[in-house]
């Protein structure tokens, strides 16, 4: 697995960019701000009117009950406004939150869409799953607590410092000077545990990736024996896990009762100052009452702020995986013209590429297949023929050489162009969850229901799709048929867009002798006309091929039909020969 470069990157860049994800909802996050300060105003003007009160019955025979149930009232009163100012702040929060967050879901989509098959190659679909789905959510977490946190807490630590300077001056600065305490141990703290939760992150994706590939091929897992293999993978994985989990979240604990210490030790200092002022006559009791509440709720806002750096910081460290997919280099740009028609003449002159640079795999290769021909690849496995097909569709671009149809460079004209003229139906078959209808109609999503019936009786899907429970409209899964109705299914797509042009990779692979005599027919009927690849590992099923190509270590040591090739009594023979030995063999015994 390829190393992810966003492991670097620190938390301050990340939010930057989740910034400008967020300045799209200026208006929400202003009114958040506005709202926060509204409570924080009104919440910590409360505090003065309870020392007023208090002030109304500090000494004998001075209690003034009408004044009292005056500031009684205006209390209950800011209560009520300050719990209708928070709600709305909260409100405006999630809804500020889940939409930046659904941006950047949304993002991380399209870029996949964009991002060349190398990238996705790189990395496995879990660990793209996990930053698209579970690293989002976390980004949300982390937000939503931040942005509650955040504005009221800044707003309530500027309005608290006002009040308490209204009380006492010497006090106050004594509160200030001793603040920066607390963001020196917490700045410490989460200056550490970012890698960790970085490296969380990381590895919770790689067992994400474990979990996937273990659950999506558990057949195989179990045919094999290999369950007590992936269990103790799991486990190594899990630990790893643990391990980090842990530590980050031990360190970073560490930082609210470290700034609440602080916090205890500024308001015990507030109450002895606060006693010898009211002994030399410049406090009230009632004002002593407030700026003990006050320091209490000027501390608050660090300690909740403190206490959530453990979200943020996971936050962060999910949100700088999440970029590192929208940021990864897309494929490069395509110009905007289109191939609107082809007749099917494939060039391929000088073309070099390997998918690692000191690995060669197909050097100077060379090819000109005419209109209407049939072109079977043969060859060991590792020869190079899916990665021919991949570059003829332009799912990876060549190293050097140039790839032409009728003519003209591929790579002067976009991608979707070029593939809308090919029709590929390949060994491993993909259907999507939504009805057989649906998928039949991928490729051509206006077509009627009857050009769809046609082209599964074309096929020969037709006989399991009238049997299903609501016929075209039956949903299914990808698990819900079997591999060879699957490979029907795929067939009858390409039966109904008709390309000018075929690639069919062992595309009757799974398919019972009887069923694939009668596409056979179907194909060669296709084919009439029409340019076509054939990839082939089972030898007689092209052998009415116009040309067949001999690969092997990305080069072609061969080419001519079947005849040609057998007379030559080369490479092609002793593979050809080799299917037939093994039949003999097995029927003489």
């Amino acid at each position: 697995m390829k190393e992810d470069h966003t492991i670097t990157e620190d938390s301050f860049t990340t939010f930057k960019k989740v910034l400008k994800f967020i300045g799209k909802y200026r208006i929400l996050l202003a009114l958040s701000i506005v709202f926060a300060a509204v409570s924080a105003v009104l919440q910590l003007y409360i505090p003065i009117l309870f020392g007023d009160a208090i002030d109304c019955i500090a000494g004998e025979g001075k209690t003034d009950f009408a004044t009292i149930g005056s500031y009684t009232g205006k209390i209950l009163f800011l209560i009520v406004l300050t719990s209708a100012s928070t709600y709305l702040m909260n409100m405006i929060n999630n809804r500020l939150t889940y939409r930046t967050v659904a941006d950047i879901r949304s993002k991380a989509i399209r870029q996949i869409q964009v991002l060349p098959l190398s990238y996705l190659d790189a990395y496995s679909s879990g660990d793209i799953v996990q930053r698209v789905i579970a690293d989002t959510d976390q980004l949300s977490d982390g937000l939503l607590l931040g942005f509650t946190q955040l504005f009221q807490g800044v707003v309530m630590i500027i309005v608290t410092i006002a009040f308490m300077l209204s009380k006492s001056v010497p006090i106050t600065l004594m509160i200030i000077v001793l603040t920066p305490v607390s963001f020196i141990i917490a700045k410490f703290i989460a200056s550490r545990t970012f890698s960790m939760f970085q490296m969380q992150t990381k590895i919770r994706g790689e067992q994400t990736a474990l979990i996937d590939e273990m659950i999506g091929n558990e057949k195989v897992v179990k045919a094999f024996n290999h369950s007590a293999e992936a269990s103790k993978e799991f486990n190594r994985i899990n630990l790893e896990l643990q391990k980090y989990s842990v530590r980050a979240i031990f360190f970073s604990s560490l930082t609210n009762p470290c700034t609440r210490a602080v916090n205890a030790v500024i308001y015990a200092l507030t109450g002895l100052i606060g006693a010898f002022s009211i002994l030399a006559g410049s406090l009230t009791v009632g004002g002593l009452t407030s700026l003990l509440t006050y320091a209490n709720q000027y501390m608050k806002p660090f300690n909740d702020i403190s206490s959530v750096f453990t979200e943020l910081q996971n936050a962060m460290a999910c949100a700088a995986r999440v970029f590192g997919l929208i940021e990864a280099k897309p494929q490069p740009e395509e110009p905007d013209k289109d191939i609107d028609e082809s007749e099917g003449h494939i060039q391929i002159e000088d073309v070099s590429f390997s998918y690692v640079p000191e690995k060669p795999l197909i050097e100077h290769f060379n090819l000109d297949v005419a209109p209407g021909q049939t072109v079977a690849i043969v060859g060991p496995t590792g020869c190079g023929k899916t990665t021919f097909i991949n570059l003829l569709m332009r799912f990876y671009d060549v190293n050097s050489g140039d790839i032409k149809v009728d003519g003209a460079d591929i790579y002067s004209a976009s991608r979707k162009s070029l593939r809308k003229l090919y029709g590929m139906v390949l060994q491993d078959t993909w259907l999507m969850n939504g009805t057989v209808r649906e998928n039949i109609a991928f490729g051509k999503p206006d077509a009627t229901d009857e050009e769809i019936i046609t082209a599964a009786k074309e096929a020969h899907s037709w006989e399991f799709i009238k049997r299903l429970p609501g016929k075209l409209d039956a949903r299914i899964t990808d698990d819900s048929l079997s591999q060879g109705q699957k490979q029907l299914l795929c067939i009858t797509r390409v039966m109904l867009t008709l390309p000018p042009m075929l690639i069919l990779d062992e595309a009757t692979s799974s398919i019972d002798t009887r069923t694939e005599v009668l596409i056979q027919n179907a194909f060669d009927k296709l084919m009439d006309g029409r340019t076509s690849f054939i990839v082939a590992h089972r030898l007689s099923t092209i052998r009415n091929a116009d040309l067949i190509l001999v690969m092997k270590d990305g080069k072609i040591i061969e080419k001519g039909n079947h005849e040609t090739l057998i007379a030559e009594n080369g490479f092609y023979t002793k593979l050809y020969n080799s299917q037939f030995a093994g039949n003999t063999k097995s029927v003489a015994s």
